[in-house]
């Protein structure tokens, strides 16, 4: 995706409709900067932007992506399939990104519980800070894993071992669920049944 060409084609729409930047960020409820970062290059609407950025700019959604005005049916399609083709890659590649960060946030934390144990028990300090150390490397601990879990629930999807549906479950589902690494014991919503559901980014 061409985000200097697409930023190009945000700014020559919304100055075609005699915009200002400021006009376009207020009527999408978001900052003028955020704006500018589009129309340079630096930066791409968030997919809950996309459509309403679209009917003030009036575009359609694959013109934006696109970059450019589309006028015939055949160029229309053929640009449609490309994009849909890059969404799907960029969404893949930022839910591999995820859960990367996920192992690496879940390592830190037992690391810090594990750091802080080690200096409360070998080192000479008064009770009580031993005891501040410990309690804030389980604080640690469990915000770590919290934000781990977050990221595994929200990247990609789990697929239902008895009727391969693919579906996010809540976050009370992760957090109770067992579980062998990213394959969880799962309640599927298509089927109703209970199965070991595989994390899949597709």
């Amino acid at each position: 995706m061409d985000l200097i060409k697409i930023g190009k084609f945000i700014a020559e729409k919304r100055k075609s409709l005699k915009l200002t930047q400021l006009q376009l960020a207020e009527s999408l409820n978001i900052s003028e900067k955020t704006v500018s970062k589009w129309e340079c290059g630096h930066g791409f609407p968030d997919t809950s932007l996309i459509l309403p950025l679209c009917e003030v700019l009036k575009i359609s959604a694959n013109e934006l992506l696109s970059g450019k005005s589309i006028k015939d049916d055949k160029e229309y399609i053929k640009n449609a399939e490309n994009n849909i083709l890059e969404l799907t890659n960029q969404e893949i590649y930022k839910n591999k990104l995820l859960l990367s960060l996920e192992w690496i946030i879940g390592y830190f934390s037992v690391l810090v519980l594990l750091t802080f144990a080690f200096v409360a028990k070998y080192t000479t300090m008064p009770d009580i800070w031993k005891i501040i150390l410990i309690v804030f490397g389980f604080i640690s601990c469990i915000v770590g894993v919290f934000f781990a879990l977050k990221i595994e629930k929200d990247a990609g999807y789990y697929e239902c071992g008895k009727c391969h549906h693919k579906h996010i479950p809540t976050y009370k589902q992760i957090l109770w669920s067992m579980h062998i690494g990213r394959t969880r014991h799962l309640k599927c919503p298509k089927c109703g049944q209970k199965s070991w559901n595989k994390k899949t980014i597709k």
